[in-house]
């Protein structure tokens, strides 16, 4: 595992303060660097261009991007993307996630319960709107007013449409700059195809975030609407060439969450507590699920898609945590802080404007260090991957909300986004009460050992039960019973309340002491963190300009880089993997074995043919499924993952080392035809004027 080396965090903070650097930035595209781009590669980007790219980026409410390949609204996205999907869909006796999943009739296609997908079609800057209601506020009214302000924003921009649209405020630049973003939605996602979790994630954990890859880590989904399939004349074409050794290649998509914008202060809080504390709990758990997994065949079905999870979520951080230990990162970071301080001196009336910011989020961190526990068994991360606890806050919650003007509620339940919670909350999906109850008494274990058995609000959640018989009994919810969550959903306040489900009771008993905690949170933490980082967005844009890009928030992006290897230790890594090496790497023993299907395949495959590759582009977590398109605007393969060196991308980048990893749409064609026999998707995908 490698570490952030000192020339690749100054080379990161410099950018802040400049022009981004070498390949790097996570662009919005309303502010991308086209001159830039043609300067170093030659390729002209202009607003057409941009525009039709835009317009066949897919959000996915999995966390994942994807993108339109054909005029009937076919999807490319990731396997890891739709797993749940596939799981979702599958039984004991039929498993779509071990064997795969392959619609050859559109009738075939199988609806993703909970799942939508979003295409931007706008984009208006609302910053002073929303600058304006909070100003002069501090603490939690400054949060209420700007979540009023932001509330009002999103239900004004979709009234009316609010079946076809959703309205999104974006924070960029830590509240330097609030857009709305417009996107057509659409709530009938299909699944058309998905290969062989085996053949997806060949190499499994040991493989994950390395290079070189075998994967064939794509997936298909396709957009309904009124039962039919829709029609995207603005799509991408689907290349059969594979790319080039020194291409430009651009990834879009929508990066989830870096914290390359934070404080000094801010980046020692998730060093010293945050992330150690999280990779405990999920160490932990992984241990439970894998133990879980080895009582039978059908509890390692069941617990499979969790587990997968937390392995890949623990494998990301403890590359988070790696590049923070390394002093020489905050140390960087500390000095950037102080150089930017020492140029808002020297312009007395912005000095007065912005006061001390940093002083105000370091106070901040205080605080967030003495919240941080409660706040995240009570309320942040309360239930910790239960989906029944899940729906039954949501239930609870949002009877309660409802009943309260939209500015006025949390956030997560104001007009614009409850169609997408409803959908979640009431679509049919499995539910496995043995995977629910190791969960929750995980959870609940978890939170009297952090918070102690004497502490208030372990007595609230616990009472006298002990975790393992407070979750077998929470467990026994019938909340798996989607006609009873629409029941309870469409009966509001009153139906909630006269529920007799545990989890309901639970939650209505404990809900007071979670909003407590929260409003304790947002008036000690949120509140004051985001009202000092509007300062210094105020600062650093009077000094620097915005000539460079905003933090990742999931929302839509584009990087420009180039297909290229890179070197590890004096060693070259080539940046293609080839067929004829997927079966030279299989050894026939986890997670190196082939499925039934490819041990009979090499013979009808070219060992040539491009398998994945590697490109210098600026990705992070929320980039899976992302489209890898070249110059023409042609799709030549999907980015699934990163290498190792990539895991510190959160807080820094270099182009020397950080790498995407994709699968190239030339294996995907292949594989396609002659090992699934799918004739029909690459005819789609291959047909003339596609």
């Amino acid at each position: 595992m490698k570490r952030l080396s000192v020339a690749l965090v100054t080379t990161a903070l410099c950018s802040i303060a400049a022009t981004a650097l070498a390949d790097e930035g996570m662009w919005t595209f309303d502010n991308f660097p086209s001159a830039t781009v043609k300067a170093k590669y030659g390729v002209a980007i202009d607003q057409p261009w941009l525009d039709r790219i835009r317009s066949a980026a897919v959000r996915l409410s999995s966390g994942c991007s994807a993108s339109i390949v054909t005029p009937q609204g076919l999807v490319l996205t990731n396997h890891h993307c739709v797993r749940d999907c596939a799981q979702s869909l599958s039984t004991a006796q039929v498993d779509y996630v071990k064997d795969g999943f392959s619609a050859n009739r559109r009738e075939d296609e199988k609806l993703c319960p909970g799942m939508q997908a979003e295409v931007l079609t706008g984009i208006t800057d609302v910053t002073p709107r929303v600058t304006k209601a909070a100003a002069g506020q501090t603490g939690q009214a400054f949060v209420k007013a700007r979540d009023a302000a932001i509330a009002a924003i999103e239900k004004e921009g979709c009234q009316g449409r609010e079946t076809t649209l959703r309205c999104q405020v974006i924070t960029l630049y830590q509240g330097g700059q609030y857009k709305l973003y417009t996107y057509r939605k659409y709530s009938d996602v299909r699944l058309v195809f998905a290969p062989e979790v085996q053949m997806a994630f060949f190499g499994g954990d040991p493989d994950n975030f390395n290079f070189p890859r075998y994967d064939l880590d794509c997936s298909f989904v396709r957009l309904y609407e009124n039962g039919k399939p829709i029609s995207t004349p603005a799509h991408l074409t689907w290349s059969t060439m594979p790319p080039k050794n020194g291409e430009a290649i651009f990834v879009v998509g929508n990066p989830g969450s870096t914290q390359r914008l934070l404080t000094a202060e801010q980046l020692e809080f998730l060093r010293d507590v945050s992330l150690p504390a999280t990779l405990i709990h999920y160490s932990e758990l992984r241990g439970r699920l894998i133990r879980f997994g080895e009582e039978s065949s059908e509890h390692a079905r069941i617990a499979d898609d969790t587990l997968f999870g937390i392995e890949n979520s623990f494998k990301a951080l403890h590359g988070e945590e790696l590049a923070l230990v390394d002093p020489a990162l905050i140390s960087q970071k500390r000095s950037f802080d102080q150089q930017l301080r020492a140029k808002i001196m020297k312009n007395k009336a912005l000095s007065k404007e912005i006061g001390d910011p940093w002083s105000d989020t370091a106070k901040a961190q205080v605080s967030r260090r003495a919240l941080y526990l409660p706040y995240t068994f009570m309320e942040s991360r309360a239930g910790f991957q239960s989906d029944l606890f899940s729906y039954a806050r949501a239930l609870v919650r949002s009877a309660v909300e409802r009943a309260q003007q939209n500015g006025d509620r949390l956030p997560e339940y104001t007009d614009s986004r409850l169609p997408l919670l409803e959908k979640r909350v009431l679509d049919e999906r499995p539910i496995y009460p043995e995977v629910e109850q190791v969960a929750l008494e995980f959870w609940l274990s978890k939170l009297r050992e952090n918070l102690t058995a004497d502490a208030a609000g372990t007595r609230t959640f616990l009472g006298k039960d002990s975790p393992e018989r407070l979750a077998a009994r929470l467990a026994t919810s019938r909340l798996g019973d989607a006609k009873l969550r629409k029941t309870l959903w469409d009966g509001g306040e009153a139906a909630i309340r006269a529920s007799t489900d545990p989890l309901i009771q639970f939650v209505l008993a404990t809900d007071a002491a979670s909003r407590a905690v929260r409003k304790e949170y947002e008036e000690k933490v949120t509140g004051p963190s985001d009202r000092a980082a509007e300062k210094i967005a105020k600062a650093r844009f009077a000094i620097y300009g915005t000539s460079t890009y905003p933090d990742a928030t999931f929302s839509l992006r584009i990087s420009y880089g180039r297909v290229e290897g890179w070197t590890n230790n004096g060693v070259s890594v080539p940046p293609f993997t080839y067929y004829s090496g997927l079966w030279q790497r299989a050894t026939g023993q986890p997670p190196f074995n082939l499925t039934p299907r490819w041990q009979t395949a090499q013979a009808r495959l070219t060992p040539t043919t491009v398998f994945d590759f590697v490109t210098d582009n600026d990705i992070i977590g929320g980039n899976s499924g992302s489209p890898m398109i070249d110059a023409k605007g042609s799709v030549v393969g999907a980015a699934f993952d990163g290498n190792i060196e990539s895991l510190g991308g959160a807080f820094g980048f270099d182009d020397r080392v950080n790498r995407t990893v994709g699968v190239s749409t030339t294996a995907i064609t292949e594989a396609l035809r002659n090992v699934y026999g799918n004739q029909a998707l690459v005819a789609e995908l291959t047909q003339p004027g596609a």
